[in-house]
């Protein structure tokens, strides 16, 4: 099968989604398929070259909606030579120009939410709910009601939609979602981010890898670490990502206010083998999030036998629980000290089961390989078609 994929950008600094796309695609390709991209970015971004597949770059979009008149012609003429339309992301112009260019074709298209019909959005940000009302009914309300199915990545992603706007009249899809495991030895990785990070790789730490953002519940971090971190001098914590609206100045000086601050690091953006040897050092992975649709990053800690300690905004947290491969909490401060308080209770044994446990069920749940066999099924198609 051909697929193409139209997101607003290919930029891997923005998370899951197009993390997410890559791995699969990867997948596809090895099973015969093709796989494109079309994006709301400038053609000249290094990161639109450097990608691993082909994409269009189609922008660069104008304001925070991404406006690029010239995506929908470009479908228009395009899109024929596909099997499968695919729409990640909403809320932007892509996916307006999808449901338009398709709609004339009377092709059928399908949509990844990614997580982007939670509710919390609504709670946390309500101007920009005002905003999204007056456009839902005649923007994303008909992309989604068009399409011929709307894909969730977890049962819980599906029920918390229904709960964002009115009217909500779409064909639900759940799909296994996954990510693929480290592609490099052990040795080699922890290797690698000792070469990023030698503070940490020297000794023990607990691991934040995600986006440096608001949602994303780094403050609660700093501050429930705060209140353990007499308790075992010798743990430090890393919180790596891409600080994506200057968080780290005021989370390093609150962090020297609890007096921990020599005991905080911030490597920055990590990937390929550096990510997996943090992965593969940290005594744990912590993920305090407001939000999180499906989290890769929860996914890959896993891959790497690193128990996850997240919170219950984290839609793969039951999984995660009922397997025993970590624990779950509130996302707020008393839920998140209670996490890394539980973790610090349990004794080397019971760690130690945690880790065979997180290995077991990314094995069983969370392989690359299980999501892209499960988007071929609602597609249509097959791994030897």
């Amino acid at each position: 099968m051909r697929f193409l994929h139209c997101i607003a950008s290919v930029d891997p600094k923005m998370g899951g989604p197009i993390e997410g796309l890559r791995q699969r695609a990867a997948i596809l390709h090895e099973w015969g398929h093709s796989v494109e991209a079309c994006s709301l970015d400038d053609p000249a971004a290094a990161y639109v070259s450097a990608h691993p597949f082909p994409v269009t770059a189609l922008g660069p979009g104008r304001g925070a909606f991404g406006l690029a008149p010239r995506m929908t012609p470009w479908l228009i003429e395009n899109a024929g030579r596909f099997d499968a339309v695919i729409v990640n992301g909403i809320w932007q112009y892509h996916s307006l120009a999808v449901r338009a260019a398709m709609t004339q074709l009377g092709k059928p298209y399908w949509v990844f939410t990614h997580g982007m019909l939670d509710p919390w959005f609504n709670e946390a940000y309500p101007l920009k709910r005002l905003k999204k009302n007056l456009y839902w009914r005649w923007g994303e309300y008909r992309v989604l009601r068009d399409a011929a199915g709307v894909i969730f990545t977890t049962e819980e992603e599906r029920v918390l939609a229904r709960r964002s706007f009115r009217p909500y009249r779409v064909k639900e899809i759940v799909v296994s979602y996954g990510t693929a495991g480290p592609d490099i030895p052990r040795e080699a990785a922890v290797s690698a981010f000792a070469e990023k990070c030698p503070e940490a790789s020297a000794g023990r730490f607990l691991l934040f890898l995600s986006r440096i953002h608001v949602k994303k519940g780094c403050d609660l971090l700093i501050e429930a670490f705060g209140k353990v971190a007499a308790q075992d001098p010798g743990l430090r914590l890393v919180i790596a990502g891409p600080d994506q609206q200057s968080l780290v100045a005021g989370l390093a000086n609150r962090a020297q206010e609890l007096g921990f601050g020599d005991r905080l690091l911030f490597p920055g953006m990590l990937s390929g083998a550096a990510k997996w040897g943090a992965f593969y050092g940290a005594e744990a992975f912590v993920l305090p999030s407001h939000q999180e649709n499906f989290g890769i990053v929860v996914a890959e800690a896993l891959a790497c036998g690193t128990p996850a300690l997240v919170s219950k905004k984290v839609n793969l947290w039951r999984e995660v629980t009922e397997a025993g491969a970590g624990i779950a909490d509130t996302d707020d401060e008393a839920g998140t000290l209670r996490l890394l308080e539980a973790w610090m209770a349990m004794s080397a044994e019971e760690r130690d089961t945690m880790r065979t446990n997180a290995r077991a069920l990314f094995e069983e749940r969370f392989t690359v390989e299980g999501s892209a066999k499960s988007l071929l099924a609602v597609v249509g198609g097959t791994p030897d078609a």
